[in-house]
Parts: C-alpha cells; sequence; structure tokens
C-alpha cells in the first residue's frame, strides 16, 4: 500500500462510463480485484476504484459518474494532480484451470485487468443497454448480453468463474457455482480497515470488504 500524488493523463469516454487515465509514478498495480482509494478534488471522502487497466506507465479505473464525487473524477483533466492510495485489498487468486470472466454493468471494471493477466479467458458481461455495452470492448471477445436477459442465463458447468457486479447477480453466480471468486462492492471511506464504513453481514458475521475481500469464494458467501 502506497499513498502518492500522481498526475492525470486523460479522461477517456467508454460509452456510459469513463476511464480515467493516470501516470503510475512508483505505485504497484497489484492483483487484479484490488483496489485504489481516489480522492477527488473539493471533495471530503475519497472513492474506492478498482483497476482497470495497467498500460506501461499508467493506470486506468473505470468510473460510472453517478454522484459527486465520481463526476468530480471524471471531470479531472490532463495535467492536474490526483492523490491515490493502494492498491488494497484482497483480489483474484490466478491459479484457475477454466477461467470465466462475469460482469455485470460498472462491475466489470477489475475484469479487463484481470483478462490481461490471465494472459486471455472468456468472457460474460451484462449491461442494461447498448450503450452501457460499449465498454465490453475492453475484453476482447467478450460475449454481452442485454436486459432482460441476464449473464447467469448464459453459465454453462464447468468454468472457474471470477465475477464482479451487483449483489443480486453475485448471489446467483453463487447459487450456481460454489466455488465462484467474487468481487463485492461497497461503500468505502478509508479503505484500510479503520471506519468499518464497509462492513457487510456474511453468513451470519460482519466482514470489512477493504481488508477480507473485496474477492470473497461464494462458498464464504452464500
Amino acid at each position: 500500500m502506497q499513498r502518492s500524488r500522481v498526475s492525470v493523463r486523460g479522461v477517456d469516454a467508454v460509452g456510459r462510463y469513463a476511464l480515467l487515465r493516470v501516470e503510475r509514478g512508483g505505485l504497484d498495480p497489484g492483483e487484479p480485484g484490488q483496489f485504489f482509494m481516489l480522492s477527488p478534488p473539493g471533495r471530503v471522502l475519497p472513492r474506492p476504484m478498482s483497476l482497470c487497466l495497467a498500460p506501461a506507465g499508467e493506470l486506468a479505473f473505470l468510473i460510472d459518474p453517478v454522484g459527486p464525487g465520481t463526476r468530480a473524477l471524471v471531470a479531472l483533466r490532463a495535467g492536474d494532480d490526483l492523490d491515490v492510495l493502494g492498491p488494497l485489498g484482497h483480489g483474484f487468486r490466478l491459479d484457475v484451470e477454466r477461467p470465466l470472466l462475469v460482469g455485470g454493468g460498472i462491475g466489470i471494471a477489475p475484469l479487463p485487468y484481470l483478462f490481461e493477466r490471465l494472459g486471455g479467458a472468456p468472457a460474460l458481461l451484462g449491461f442494461r443497454n447498448a450503450h452501457f455495452a460499449e465498454a465490453a470492448r475492453l475484453i476482447p471477445g467478450a460475449e454481452v448480453v442485454l436486459e432482460p436477459t441476464y449473464v447467469t442465463e448464459r453459465i454453462e458447468p464447468g468454468w472457474d468463474i471470477l465475477a464482479c457486479g451487483p449483489e443480486p447477480m453475485l448471489q446467483a453466480v453463487a447459487e450456481l457455482a460454489p466455488s465462484a471468486q467474487l468481487a463485492w462492492e461497497a461503500p468505502m471511506a478509508c479503505g484500510y480497515g479503520a471506519c468499518y464504513g464497509c462492513a457487510v453481514p456474511i453468513r451470519g458475521e460482519l466482514k470489512r470488504l477493504c481488508v477480507e475481500g473485496p474477492v470473497l469464494h461464494a462458498r464464504e458467501a452464500a
């Protein structure tokens, strides 16, 4: 974990989302599924963002601008400074024999980096509509489904599933594949376990997703 002030290299539109690119500096990109705390200018609390891509010299984060903090992040311009803390949390295990990447909406954010680290893998992505689905281009060869079809309707047995998306999707994946790895989402204020803002009840006990997750085995969450 390292705290750095880095320079923004650009913000690119990706359908409904935005890809915020910053210089890597001395930051370690970490493992797929880990996250970074990004401090939007003029906002008190940072925002947790999964690493989406790690090209040479850069870190890139896929952002859905739905609130004041995320809108402040995508309003940044090349040359602006940004405070970044990370990498944080536990990511995906990569030692799987037959990986299938499953994502829903902005939950696809950590999957392009995961795809890269696995050396390529099939991916099944679900989106609300075609405008959101433009983000699928970040994962070459991905199969895309649009509502009212759900990604869980297309999952076949025999895959080692690595998934990220909204909680109902993750719960459905957990029922289909108890060995799946699931990246959960929750609001976070600190990112390293001090504030308990990301504590969620899982199997009768509270788990701080920032330190015990965000990636958990489906059997832990069922």
